[in-house]
């Protein structure tokens, strides 16, 4: 007796273990085929191996910092042009939603908008390479209390139009409708001329160009969030909303959630206050003095974060509204709902938005 249950335990042993292996090996062959059919491929960006990256990053030594799904690191190509690589981590296989995404991004080509330069889809390996940003990311800009590295006016006033222009090309322009839906300052990344360029389009939903909304799972930043994803209605109004919370930080130079205020955590509620109380200049950075001189274009710029932070998403307006308004177009009225005052109040705080964060897969250098 003892003999057959030893003898079965080998053989249920023996199976497990050949299945095992037979499993890895279809699997490990199904990718291998995967893989292959990239370099067949129409309209997909450059591919890299895994070698040639390790080459370009020095062994991905340089490190510039860290997103929800892997590292991005500092590269150079063999041409001599500065990549960032970001090396994911828990992709699992090549699937046909990987190649799509990497695909559509490569195709997207805007100024303001980071370009996908390349991928890597090598065994387990999954590189992404996005053209590199001298200038880092916005929010060591905008949140830095030293007055060397403080933006001036002109600076903030370009950067707010150069988001709104690659937001408008998301929302408008492309084949079908991005929604980046996770529009923040880390999101937002300058080059050597202060030009800003959005990044991170990993959270984005793609969506056919005739359809109005869309019923997605909620995603984002605490903070960044439109009161709408309560309700699961989602529309590109949703980065609209974002937009304007990140006008508020660029004007304000403060974060939009400040642990460090203890009486005033929440820079939205502080701003509906002091619009009551007509006092809106306190909340101005101070760490620049051409912010103070130019106050007269910084309480408009104020009136178009307020335009955009309205509970009801369709009296937002749309980004190439924005980017009309910006330019001087006589067509671009700001029309803030006079109650918005209000309804900025109703908004559950920004910490409920929190439930259900889901980080970017293919999300840019960060």
């Amino acid at each position: 007796m003892d003999i057959d249950r030893l003898v079965m335990t080998i053989l249920g042993d023996f199976a497990k273990h050949t299945g095992v292996f037979f499993f890895r090996r279809y699997r490990y062959g199904a990718q291998k085929v995967e893989e292959d059919h990239l370099d067949n491929m129409s309209g997909m960006p450059t591919r890299f191996s895994y070698e040639e990256l390790k080459n370009f990053t020095k062994n991905f030594s340089n490190k510039l910092g860290e997103g929800g799904f892997g590292f991005v690191f500092h590269g150079a190509l063999s041409s001599g042009s500065e990549v960032a690589v970001k090396h994911l981590f828990g992709i699992g296989p090549v699937n046909k939603s990987f190649i799509a995404e990497v695909q559509t991004i490569g195709s997207i080509h805007h100024f303001n908008l980071v370009s996908l330069v390349g991928f890597c889809a090598e065994k387990f390996n999954r590189l992404l390479v996005y053209e590199f940003m001298a200038n880092g990311s916005l929010d060591r800009w905008i949140f830095n209390k030293n007055q060397d590295l403080s933006l001036d006016w002109q600076v903030r006033k370009k950067i707010i139009l150069d988001i709104a222009k690659g937001l408008a090309y998301l929302h408008e322009d492309c084949n079908r409708k991005i929604i980046h839906l996770d529009i923040k300052p880390q999101n937002i990344l300058l080059d050597e001329n202060f030009n800003a360029k959005v990044s991170d389009f990993g959270l984005s939903k793609l969506i056919e160009k005739d359809q109005s909304q869309v019923v997605t799972s909620m995603r984002g930043t605490p903070g960044y969030m439109a009161p709408e994803w309560l309700s699961s209605i989602i529309t590109e109004k949703v980065d609209v909303y974002s937009f304007g919370i990140v006008v508020l930080e660029i004007l304000c130079g403060r974060r939009i959630i400040d642990e460090s205020q203890q009486n005033e955590r929440y820079l939205l509620e502080l701003f509906r206050r002091k619009q009551e109380e007509g006092q809106l200049l306190d909340l101005v950075d101070k760490c620049n003095d051409d912010m103070q001189s130019n106050v007269a274009e910084v309480v408009e710029m104020l009136k178009v974060a307020a335009w955009c932070l309205q509970t009801e998403y369709a009296n937002r307006p749309s980004m190439s509204t924005l980017v009309k308004h910006f330019e001087g177009s006589a067509d671009a009225v700001i029309n803030v709902n006079e109650d918005f005052q209000n309804e900025l109040t109703t908004q559950a705080p920004a910490e409920s938005f929190a439930s259900s964060i889901t980080p970017s897969v293919l999300s840019g250098p960060r």
